[in-house]
């Protein structure tokens, strides 16, 4: 690895989607980073394309890290078994345990916590608390809706600079992986 990027947080479904794709490409995504020698850091736990990643990831020989909360593991998502798990009390302390572990965010598809994920990243961005860059993995053209938005919300006088946002769209899982290990 050349870049100056060595542990990678990853943002991605407890679910599967309706594509295979999103599997697919998520298990790739944790291949790729093992053979780049990178870390990775994710929500912990074994389930959808979280634990595809992960699984994948682990399986490849990359030193993985879950961040997940008592409760999440009691009633949504068991813990993934081959990872150091690390326990913290709610939602926002696994968010910012996350962000300090990581050096960039990697964006697969996924629902509402996913997204709350990224925007906090975005937010920090646009107030110039972090300058980290978020990677999105465009499987199947998912986070297309939200680059219309982000560009609605531009548009209509909500968002003051593009350039406050360090953020980078790929279709393949390989393409965003030369990237960060170019960054």
């Amino acid at each position: 690895m050349t870049g100056k990027i060595k542990t990678i947080a990853v943002y991605c479904g407890h679910q599967f989607g309706i594509n295979p794709q999103y599997a697919n490409e998520a298990k790739k995504i944790g291949e790729l980073l093992a053979k780049n020698k990178l870390n990775m850091v994710f929500g912990g736990g074994d389930v959808g394309l979280m634990g595809t990643v992960a699984t994948a990831a682990v399986e490849n020989g990359a030193h993985v890290v879950g961040v997940s909360t008592h409760n999440v593991i009691e009633k949504q998502e068991p813990a993934h078994e081959n990872v150091e798990i690390q326990v913290v009390t709610g939602v926002n302390e696994r968010k910012q345990k996350m962000y300090e572990l990581s050096d960039a965010f990697v964006i697969l598809p996924g629902g509402i916590g996913t997204l709350n994920e990224l925007t906090d990243i975005m937010t920090m961005q646009q107030i110039g608390e972090t300058r980290k860059p978020l990677f999105f993995l465009n499987t199947d053209k998912f986070w297309e809706p939200f680059g219309l938005l982000f560009v609605h919300m531009q548009q209509c006088g909500f968002i003051e600079s593009v350039n406050d946002y360090n953020m980078h769209t790929f279709a393949t899982a390989e393409d965003l992986m030369k990237a960060i290990v170019e960054y």
